[in-house]
């Protein structure tokens, strides 16, 4: 997928750009080397929360590596133009792909917040890992039902519904029952 490989490609300029060395982003990161290699040779592209902990170390704001741009105006997005997804996997290459993340802001600069719509794809197949990182979501589901795992207790969630959670508490997303479902999500992430 493009996408995929600009991450990859990102990550990679940035660290070296900065003079960080695989090790040091392992270390910061508290990703594997492994993992950092993945995700630089487009192998693997991890979930957000690896994605903004890699961010945290080279200090940059997550949407660098998704989309940034130059246009200081406010972004407008229409339903004709579909913008392109990026998906992400859990912690191995191998794993099944079940979130399809469509960024709403791609053009706007300097942004605090991550607005997405994501398609979930059934993961009960494949299970799930919680992740945490810091900031806060909030999620609107606008078709399916969705359950949020979030430390230990678990939401769910049907169409017309939402949660605001803060994503430093271990959480995972999914639809249920091995159907599909579709949510409005926006990320906070302090820069």
């Amino acid at each position: 997928m493009e996408n995929s490989t600009n991450i990859g490609q990102k990550v990679k300029s940035i660290r070296e750009s900065k003079s960080i060395s695989v090790e040091q982003l392992a270390q910061g990161s508290g990703l594997s080397i492994d993992q950092i290699t993945l995700i630089e040779e487009n192998q693997n592209l991890p979930s957000l929360a690896p994605l903004i902990k890699i961010a945290r170390v080279l200090g940059v704001r997550l949407g660098t590596f998704l989309d940034d741009s130059q246009d200081l105006g406010p972004v407008v997005c229409r339903k004709d133009d579909q913008p392109k997804g990026v998906s992400f996997s859990s912690e191995t290459a191998s794993s099944h792909n079940y979130l399809n993340f469509f960024s709403l802001a791609q053009s706007k600069v300097g942004r605090n917040m991550e607005p997405f719509l994501i398609d979930i794809d059934s993961a009960s197949n494949t299970g799930y890992q919680l992740s945490s990182h810091e900031g806060e979501e909030f999620l609107f589901v606008l078709e399916g039902v969705i359950e949020v795992t979030y430390g230990k207790n678990k939401y769910m969630l049907q169409t017309g519904e939402s949660i605001y959670y803060d994503s430093i508490v271990e959480h995972n997303v999914h639809a249920t029952n091995e159907s599909k479902a579709k949510i409005l999500a926006v990320v906070y992430t302090p820069f």
